[in-house]
């Protein structure tokens, strides 16, 4: 059937049938994303508290916020949480990923039980971790067992160490990831570079670390924006393994609005924490997105 002897009614179906197809879709992320992110930053200017109130209130839930220690706590939580677990997640996978790229034996075998973790939900992965280090169960007991008495390891009931073992839960969860994004990356790198750096008398650390892994910049700019938004959200981890404590020493961002919203009856300082946390991952989203799109642009 030739251009000009298609039926009207095949114009108007070509032209809006993706468009009714997309629509429930579009209104359904309208409405509960945008709309509800719209409405929580509503109550934050409120004096919700077990309900939502629509009292005005202006900024006195941010002060409110801002003069919380336990957020300072979360804050500072959130700095560190991010900083081992981005920075371990990477190293861990890239190392991971170089070894898998020497195309060594039983691979296939090594790649799916490095990639298993990432199978696992963060409350199956915070509940296993919970029970491996709490002292009277896990590894202390465990060495305890075996003779030595003297081993100790309670940072899961440490104040201060507790936050890292959320650190390492989370690297052991997500380092997998991480290792099959590179190992991609690797794939598609030329073995002609690394044959004529080879020739040139360089050795195989020095061509990964001068010439390869510089080569992969825009997978380490997407692994790091990935993870970050991970460390920024993180509540589950943390829920399953600390639920925050002992006390509030383990606090993260998130866990800080769930409680003061959900628990404790303060609705609208819960939904100012959630704005702060918004603002926080848009800082790390927009840059991102819009370095994406002028790429795009002059392509």
């Amino acid at each position: 059937m030739s251009v000009m002897s298609r039926p009207a009614h095949y114009g108007f179906a070509e032209h809006w049938l993706p468009r009714l197809v997309l629509a429930p879709s579009f209104l359904l992320v309208l409405v509960f994303l945008y709309g509800f992110i719209a409405w929580n930053g509503a109550l934050s200017f409120t004096a919700s508290r077990l309900l939502p109130n629509y009292e005005w209130v202006g900024l006195t839930q941010y002060e409110a916020l801002f003069a919380s220690e336990r957020w300072w706590v979360a804050v500072h939580n959130l700095f560190i949480f991010s900083a081992l677990f981005i920075g371990g997640a990477m190293v861990v996978g890239i190392v991971l990923a170089i070894l898998l790229d020497q195309k060594i034996r039983l691979e296939g075998a090594l790649r799916t039980i490095y990639l298993y973790p990432l199978a696992l939900s963060f409350i199956v992965t915070g509940t296993a971790w919970g029970w491996m280090l709490n002292p009277g169960l896990g590894l202390e007991k465990l060495m305890h067992d075996w003779g030595y008495a003297g081993f100790s390891f309670d940072w899961l009931v440490n104040p201060d160490r507790s936050i890292y073992t959320i650190v390492i839960a989370g690297i052991w969860q997500s380092s997998g990831f991480v290792m099959a994004l590179f190992l991609a990356g690797l794939r598609g790198i030329d073995d002609s570079i690394i044959k004529a750096a080879q020739i040139d008398g360089a050795s195989l650390p020095r061509i990964y670390l001068r010439i390869i892994l510089p080569a992969m910049r825009p997978v380490f700019f997407s692994t790091l924006m990935i993870l970050a938004h991970i460390a920024i959200k993180s509540f589950d981890l943390v829920m399953a393994l600390t639920g925050g404590g002992p006390g509030f020493s383990s606090d993260l961002p998130a866990t800080f609005m769930y409680q003061m919203a959900f628990t404790r009856g303060q609705m609208g300082l819960g939904a100012a924490s959630a704005m702060m946390m918004l603002v926080t991952v848009s800082a790390v989203v927009v840059p991102y997105l819009y370095s994406e799109l002028r790429r795009g642009r002059h392509v």
